[in-house]
């Protein structure tokens, strides 16, 4: 059930119980449940990108298929990272992938950039996806109208083809979080959502070990990882990681889409 669908629906049901209160068949506190009902999962919908209820994310490798031609029968896995640039911790988690000769997204937040170009055009000279992810990741973001969200967006693209060459076509929402404002600024500037469906917790792991057990036992076939490489125990590990991916006969792919293949 996405948003449009929950609107009307409740509308009718709010229509429905005015009806019936009005004619004295049921108590008015009955019009109440279903508000607190709507505002939960209105709730819901934002903190949880994968229900695609604002707006369809792509939250699983096996979407990709949709974009570009995807070999059904292997072990498809895909890296992607949040919050980049870090000075230190981003070049590497490039060393590491260019040892294992593997490909990821980097969603960049647009600020990062400055002091940072080099590692960005690195980036993108050794093939990796790059993604916007807003140009402050401020904390309130999503209170922002569509106008100031789309702004964000624009301004991270045209700083990113500035110093790269090439405009990002999938954004990552901060937090995970969408609302309509959001969607309809991701329309506007013609960008493709991308959440994930195994999400680390990297940022609040207490140790290298428990990181590392948590991603071995999440990590299945068409496994959309998100990762943060601002964090030591993230870069810590993704040797390790990537070793028992490789070894576990997993393929690395990233998304190429319409404006890329």
């Amino acid at each position: 059930m996405n948003y449009k669908i929950l609107r009307i629906f409740f509308v009718l049901s709010f229509i429905g119980l005015a009806t019936l209160i009005s004619q004295k068949q049921i108590p008015m506190w009955w019009f109440f449940m279903p508000l607190v009902i709507y505002n939960l999962l209105l709730v819901l919908g934002a903190i949880f990108i994968r229900m695609n209820f604002y707006i369809h994310s792509v939250n699983s490798v096996e979407e990709f298929s949709a974009f570009m031609p995807l070999d059904a029968n292997a072990k498809n896995i895909c890296l992607t990272f949040d919050d980049g640039i870090h000075a230190v911790n981003t070049v590497r988690a490039l060393d590491i992938l260019k040892q294992f000769n593997i490909k990821a997204h980097f969603f960049i937040i647009g600020k990062n950039i400055e002091g940072n170009e080099a590692v960005l055009q690195r980036m993108q000279n050794e093939g990796h996806g790059i993604g916007n992810h807003s140009y402050t990741h401020s904390w309130n973001f999503d209170l922002k109208s569509t106008s100031a969200m789309e702004g964000e967006l624009v301004r991270t693209n045209d700083r990113i083809k500035e110093v790269s060459g090439v405009t990002p076509v999938i954004f990552r929402p901060p937090y995970g979080v969408t609302n309509p404002n959001l969607a309809r600024a991701i329309r506007n500037t013609q960008m493709i959502s991308m959440g994930w469906n195994l999400r680390s917790l990297d940022t609040v792991a207490k140790s290298t070990e428990e990181l590392l057990q948590k991603l071995k036992h999440k990590t299945k076939p068409n496994a959309l990882v998100l990762l943060h490489e601002r964090c030591d125990i993230t870069v810590d590990v993704l040797t390790d990681y990537i070793d028992y991916c490789l070894r576990e006969g997993y393929t690395f792919v990233t998304l190429k889409t319409p404006h890329e293949v």
